[in-house]
């Protein structure tokens, strides 16, 4: 046996702990998913094969509202952890007094338990005894209180702003380590040429962050386009049905009340494309990004 081949075979048994770890906590489930989504299975009767119906049926003017939904939640939601991320670790970067208190001051919105602080959120959202009412009607803004939750228009934005909450001291701590690796000759260089701030931020920051952008923004993305928590502690996808996502009908349909689990399964099979998708296009941009990969 040569050395190459011996080299190969030695290293597939040092992989296939990892193989058989991936195949049983990732692949069989998603097998499993996907076959029981053409199956009319519920708590109710037994199971039997019924093809492409499950996915006929999830294909309506109602579920595309909740995808659409799913769509804009995450957009805004995404959009503004970037900016928000962006300036504050722009912020956090400046050689100013007390700067690593200000860092640290950053991550109890991340280190504080979800559950804990959507609940808080909640708490200031109500109407009779939350905080931003209580603010609102104080400095004479609204008459009177201001349930923030009780309406569509407004529980989508206070969804989104919880959401953002929680995920902009990780976006903010990712790009100020992106921020710091950019080499400081480049930034010398730029004073010694009379560069203001803003364009050195314009020319030199923004570009060399351009990466870690694309790679934080992906990793929100999957992250806040399968947010379930948020949404099911604060509105359970209500009023009406207008912070209903595609998670939340998902878990609706299969799991509360109806257990129908194989119109549950075609959704999820379809929530697993749409990511699948954004991987797909993530990685077709940082191999344009990289031009060794490129090559």
């Amino acid at each position: 046996m040569s050395v190459q081949k011996s080299t190969v075979i030695f290293a597939w048994i040092l992989l296939l702990p990892a193989v058989l770890y991936v195949m049983a906590i990732v692949a069989y489930p998603l097998v499993d998913t996907f076959i029981l989504s053409f199956t009319d299975a519920s708590l109710r009767k037994t199971t039997n094969w019924v093809g492409w119906i499950n996915y006929e049926k999830i294909f309506n003017a109602t579920f595309a509202e909740v995808i659409l939904r799913t769509f804009i939640w995450t957009f805004f939601s995404v959009s503004i952890k970037m900016i928000i991320g962006t300036f504050g670790a722009t912020m956090l970067n400046a050689a100013v007094p007390g700067r690593s208190l200000f860092r640290l001051l950053t991550m109890p919105p991340w280190i504080v338990p979800m559950a804990i602080g959507i609940f808080m959120w909640g708490w200031m959202y109500n109407g009779q005894f939350g905080m931003i009412s209580g603010l609102l009607q104080r400095f004479g803004l609204t008459d009177g209180p201001v349930a923030f939750l009780a309406y569509g228009s407004t529980a989508f934005w206070a969804t989104i702003i919880t959401d953002v909450w929680i995920g902009v001291p990780l976006v903010t701590i990712y790009f100020l380590a992106a921020i710091q690796s950019i080499p400081k000759d480049l930034y010398e260089a730029a004073w010694t040429d009379g560069a203001g701030r803003f364009y050195r931020f314009r020319r030199i920051t923004l570009p060399l962050m351009v990466p870690a952008i694309i790679t934080m923004s992906m990793l929100s993305l999957i992250a806040t386009f399968n947010s379930f928590d948020i949404i099911w502690i604060l509105t359970q996808g209500g009023p009406s049905g207008q912070t209903t996502t595609m998670i939340i009908d998902t878990y609706q349909t299969a799991a509360i009340g109806s257990k129908k689990y194989g119109e549950g399964a075609a959704r999820a099979v379809l929530i697993c494309i749409f990511l699948s998708l954004f991987c797909f296009a993530y990685f077709r941009v940082t191999r344009r990004l990289n031009p060794e990969k490129r090559a």
